[in-house]
């Protein structure tokens, strides 16, 4: 029994191996990246996910709705519905993101998209894989980018987290020998290392930064960690003008909440897993997930994103009304500075930090705290205003 289990875990782990090794070879031929700002019309595809995600979506639409009239009236923006991102749906269709809904997807240029449900193992429904794995993977959205700034501690991060690697993308293609042990993948590649670490020092060179932080546990994780360090160390000799530091992801951990720490970092590039719980633990220090956006771009699609879950306890607890709207909303600002629309997305910057000082309408998740709805009702006063 141990030989065929061994037998049946080698043979998977070649076909693994090679589909991994292909699309290395694709990464290195891929083509020149779209210009997302010179689109016309540019697509705006809207995905509201399914939980807490409809609710907090609607004040996105509208806003976005709103900002976007002149351009939408005219023809240069088109704003497309897709619906089929529930997990019900994707439950019915037996298909993590079921082919008529990712064909749709694809007829977009960006995507705002709100929270989806993963179902755990063990729940008694079918295991999909997550849809933002896989859509980041059939996009190829290889950069995941999320800001976190508060200004009163000096913090002003920007972090670039490989999107598409790592142990998330053969996460649900372990091997498991029931009751003996599991196995799961992590892979890492020179190219798609390359071009998040590209990403992380343009941006760095383009907006004013010099310093670059590379986030690995190398010490440990020699094969894989070690060559993402070595590759994006390779990248940085291209910018000898940004300083280049490199830290393990624990210490890193701890120095985003050491305040003789917080303003000396700027940039960070991290892999896949690391990204995802650093950033987490960074939008904590900013008010928490609720308050982050999240930017998955690549060549040719990019989507825009809350950081946090569907929330499925808030429904539940009959509290969706009350979810808080505004990291969804700083998605849609982040989708208007990628598609060349600077300007509005700073007065909407302008106007969720205006809203946000005066503390007049507060939403904290409870009932004892504003509606989504009432939040963008005053935030969208203060952009009719503006």
């Amino acid at each position: 029994m141990e030989k065929k289990y061994a037998e049946e875990a080698a043979e998977h782990f070649k076909q693994l191996f090679l589909e991994q090794l292909k699309r290395a070879e694709r990464i290195e031929k891929e083509d020149q990246a779209l210009d997302f700002a010179s689109l016309s019309p540019v697509i705006i595809g809207l995905c509201p996910g399914d939980g807490i995600g409809p609710i907090i979506f609607e004040e996105a639409e509208r806003v976005i709705t709103f900002l976007l009239k002149d351009e939408l009236a005219s023809g240069k923006a088109v704003l497309k519905k897709i619906d089929g991102l529930t997990l019900e749906n994707r439950l019915a269709c037996g298909e993590t993101i079921p082919k008529e809904v990712l064909a749709q997807i694809k007829e977009c240029h960006v995507i705002l998209k709100g929270p989806t449900t993963t179902p755990q193992a063990g729940s008694g429904v079918k295991n999909l894989e997550s849809a933002n794995v896989s859509l980041r993977r059939e996009l190829d959205l290889f950069a995941n980018v999320r800001p976190v700034c508060v200004p009163e501690k000096g913090i002003d991060w920007t972090f670039f987290r490989e999107n598409t690697e790592g142990e998330y993308t053969l996460g649900s293609k372990g091997v498991e020998i029931p009751g003996k042990m599991a196995f799961d993948f992590k892979v890492i590649t020179d190219a798609g290392t390359r071009r998040i670490a590209r990403a992380a020092f343009e941006f760095a060179k383009n907006n004013g930064k010099n310093h670059v932080a590379i986030v690995t546990k190398a010490n440990i994780m020699k094969k894989t960690d070690g060559k993402f360090l070595t590759v994006c160390k390779e990248v940085a000799k291209d910018y000898p003008d940004i300083q280049v530091t490199d830290w393990y992801v624990d210490i890193m951990s701890a120095n985003l909440i050491n305040p003789d720490m917080q303003s000396k970092f700027q940039v960070f590039v991290l892999p896949n897993l690391y990204g995802d719980i650093i950033t987490d633990e960074a939008a904590q220090l900013q008010g928490g997930v609720g308050t982050a956006g999240s930017a998955n771009t690549g060549s040719r699609y990019g989507m825009f994103e809350a950081i946090h879950g569907s929330a499925p306890r808030m429904i539940e607890e009959g509290l969706g009304a009350y979810a808080n709207p505004s990291s969804i909303l700083k998605a849609s600002e982040m989708l208007l500075r990628h598609i060349g629309m600077a300007e509005k997305a700073n007065k909407l910057a302008k106007a969720m930090e205006e809203c946000a000082a005066e503390g007049k309408v507060v939403v904290t998740g409870t009932k004892e705290g504003n509606t989504g709805k009432e939040y963008g009702d005053y935030l969208l006063e203060k952009l009719a205003k503006a």
